[in-house]
């Protein structure tokens, strides 16, 4: 695919990053609601310290897919790690390696970041995701995920 360009988010893009986002819990099968996600994700890109990160791909003036991550320790490594909470590309544009050309920007954020490591999740069913994680080297710890609401 060409004409593909992986930059950080913008305050202009929320709009079409809350789409993305909406898409990519519909594609793992989870509820989404969109109130009020883009002024939180502003707050949360934008601010003085931000505590969220975002990488988008645009192809032809349209963002086709995304990445998030965030700086986080681990009290097991005594070091700190980069926690990639989601990587998503719309269906049209998987397939065509831009999931290795965002998990290597994110290296390099790791690295700009003294963070080891990069972690991640994505559910068990997402089986064409996990082959391409899996063919990258990354290495699978089986757990199940739990949350609660407060």
């Amino acid at each position: 695919m060409k004409n593909v360009i992986i930059r950080f988010v913008e305050i202009s893009d929320l709009e079409d990053l809350v789409r993305l986002c909406e898409q990519h819990a519909h594609f793992e099968r989870s509820d989404y609601n969109p109130k009020n996600k883009k002024q939180k994700l502003g707050e949360h890109l934008f601010s003085d310290t931000p505590s969220l990160y975002c990488l988008v791909v645009e192809r032809l003036g349209q963002l086709i897919g995304f990445t998030t991550f965030m700086k986080q320790f681990s009290t097991w490594d005594s070091d700190f790690y980069l926690y990639m909470d989601c990587l998503f590309l719309t269906e049209e544009s998987r397939g065509y390696g831009i999931g290795k050309q965002l998990l290597d920007k994110i290296k390099k954020e790791a690295i700009r970041n003294q963070c080891g490591q990069i972690q991640w999740q994505t559910p068990n069913f997402n089986k064409r995701a996990i082959k391409f994680y899996n063919r990258i080297g990354a290495i699978s710890k089986k757990k199940e995920r739990f949350f609660i609401r407060v």
